[in-house]
């Protein structure tokens, strides 16, 4: 029987209807002005996914793949390729089965015969190689994930103080000798970047500079340095986020954009001048981590399914409300993700754009060309936009040209600076929103913040005492459940928690809170109103997640109050 034709990746894409044929004659006509391979292109264009070109390319070419974010890998493996073969050729060691004395190889490319040549000649005749189809970034990734990060920044250092050159951290770097403050400001970076940071404080002191990363929402302090480093490190940040760098007593803001493991990562900068010396913060955007399915929020059922309700409605306004870096950003693109179509045309006007979308026209607020938040509204209402983003209202007339895009028919998603959902209402009568106004054009509001989860390695079982029993809303005679608190192991370097998880309240507006609000009726009225609807508040998420073995009681305490629960214990038990 004769072999099955080969289809080129392109035709077989359109084939399978991943991609249009202007998508593959947009990514053909790229190629003509890039070494990179099609599929490689298609994904940087955000045609596809890396997923799905390493689908299609595996059924092409008859050959097995691998998804190298749910491998375990084989120890042994690795012992047997190097770090700078793997770099060199974007090869992965899997796994090696002694008996047979086969590696399987993970390659982005595996008909690159040079790498697989050099790389049987390294391991001798006996052992056989199987390459297996895996994603370029996904190599790249495990390659530091695995070989362990060798950015030495102690080796930098040593060649800052003593002018001795350290050849391990110049050959992670780059093939070429380069600068060992530019080389320690990557190092620094990409460091941060592996521990998963979501921002780098750069603080001089009178006498050192302290470095700190903010990993799970809490600051860590990594390095402390001789103040002799920091004029230079601040130049050589400043020129990479092209900020002014003979001005030092005014704040400046900027942005970086590197790539990292394969992936696209973007910094944005912020210098303030201190008594010490220029104060430089940098906000670590990674687009990867930055749209999350809406199922993946971590909402209850219920809740997920009053979210979409929301969502649902044609026009209005929703509000995502919380406090900076309580991941307002990320659930406004989830939702925007969840609803962006081809049908849709979506439109936003943020402070700056955060994460570039496909399909969504984002543009940026620009003070300098007059481009404030309303005037943004005005110009996009010309649009014929179905879909509104706006980064944030922050006065009154953001805030009056909000409703004003709600009132014509628009869909309009922004965020607000209150402590709660309800705390939204007060917040717009303070900015100047008319009550009659605010009543009827609201959809919903969002509030949320973000907890620290538990480390799954070393969280410790135990039973709550009386206390914990009372936040939690138990009865003495009902505290012989488990919960869990914190320890520390080496899986999340000795904090107790690893990785985060929001915790939510949604309030959908109805005609009964409506009429409340616009006789401006006291808080206390609206929240009994909702109480009764079944408003779930960010206390009873919390403790939720609590019992669901997520977290610990400390850390949801830590995040938002819980006496109110406290309160209403004591009231509930005086009353019966």
């Amino acid at each position: 029987m004769a072999e099955q034709p080969k289809l080129p990746l392109g035709k077989l894409l359109v084939l399978k209807g991943v991609i249009s044929d202007d998508q593959l004659r947009i990514a053909l006509l790229e190629q003509k002005h890039s070494s990179l391979p099609l599929g490689k292109l298609l994904t940087n264009l955000g045609f596809v996914t890396e997923a799905t070109v390493r689908e299609a390319l595996s059924e092409n070419l008859n050959q097995q793949s691998a998804d190298l974010s749910h491998m375990v890998v084989d120890p042994s493996s690795l012992k047997l390729i190097s770090k700078d073969i793997a770099k060199r050729y974007h090869v992965f060691p899997l796994d090696f089965d002694k008996p047979s004395l086969t590696l399987k190889l993970a390659m982005s490319d595996t008909n690159n015969i040079v790498a697989l040549d050099q790389i049987r000649a390294m391991l001798g005749k006996d052992v056989i190689v199987t390459p297996i189809l895996a994603g370029d970034s996904e190599i790249m990734r495990a390659i530091d994930q695995y070989f362990g990060f060798e950015l030495s920044i102690d080796g930098i250092l040593h060649e800052i103080e003593t002018g001795e050159i350290d050849y391990q951290s110049l050959q992670t770097v780059s093939d070429e000798y380069s600068q060992p403050l530019v080389r320690l400001i990557d190092a620094l970076l990409a460091d941060a970047v592996q521990h998963g940071a979501s921002d780098i404080h750069f603080e001089p002191e009178q006498f050192f500079l302290r470095i700190r990363y903010r990993i799970d929402g809490v600051l860590r302090q990594i390095r402390s340095l001789h103040k002799t480093y920091w004029a230079a490190m601040a130049v050589r940040l400043k020129v990479m986020s092209s900020m002014n760098i003979a001005e030092t007593r005014a704040p400046q803001d900027g942005r970086i954009s590197i790539t990292f493991s394969g992936r696209p990562i973007d910094f944005r900068v912020s210098a303030q001048p201190t008594a010490h010396g220029e104060n430089i913060v940098l906000r670590i955007l990674d687009r990867q981590k930055g749209i999350v399915a809406l199922d993946k929020l971590g909402l209850e059922e219920n809740e997920l399914t009053l979210l979409k309700l929301m969502l649902a409605r044609p026009d209005g306004i929703i509000l995502v409300t919380g406090p900076t870096g309580s991941g307002k950003t990320t659930t406004l693109y989830s939702i925007l993700n969840h609803i962006n179509t081809e049908s849709v045309n979506i439109m936003t006007l943020e402070d700056p754009v955060e994460y570039p979308m496909n399909m969504i026209r984002q543009t940026s607020v620009n003070e300098a060309a007059k481009m404030d938040f309303a005037n943004g509204i005005r110009s996009m209402m010309r649009q014929d936009p179905d879909v509104i983003l706006i980064g944030e209202i922050r006065d009154a007339d953001t805030a009056e040209m909000a409703f004003r895009a709600a009132m014509t028919g628009h869909q309009v998603y922004s965020t607000l600076h209150t402590n709660s959902a309800i705390g939204a209402i007060p917040r717009l009568l303070d900015i100047g929103v008319l009550p009659d106004i605010i009543a009827g054009n609201i959809i919903g509001i969002v509030a949320q913040r973000l907890m620290r989860k538990l480390c799954p390695h070393c969280k410790q079982p135990y039973q709550p005492e009386v206390m914990e029993g009372r936040l939690l809303g138990l009865e003495k005679e009902k505290l012989n459940i488990t919960i869990y608190q914190a320890t520390g192991c080496e899986h999340c370097n000795y904090q107790g928690y690893k990785g985060r998880i929001a915790i939510m309240e949604l309030l959908k507006l109805d005609s009964d809170l409506d009429e409340l609000i616009a006789r401006r009726a006291p808080a206390i009225e609206v929240r009994a109103m909702a109480l009764s609807k079944g408003f779930i508040t960010l206390a009873e998420d919390g403790i939720r997640r609590v019992l669901d073995g997520s977290t610990s009681l400390e850390e949801v305490a830590r995040v938002v109050d819980l006496t109110d629960k406290v309160r209403s214990f004591a009231r509930n038990r005086s009353n019966s």
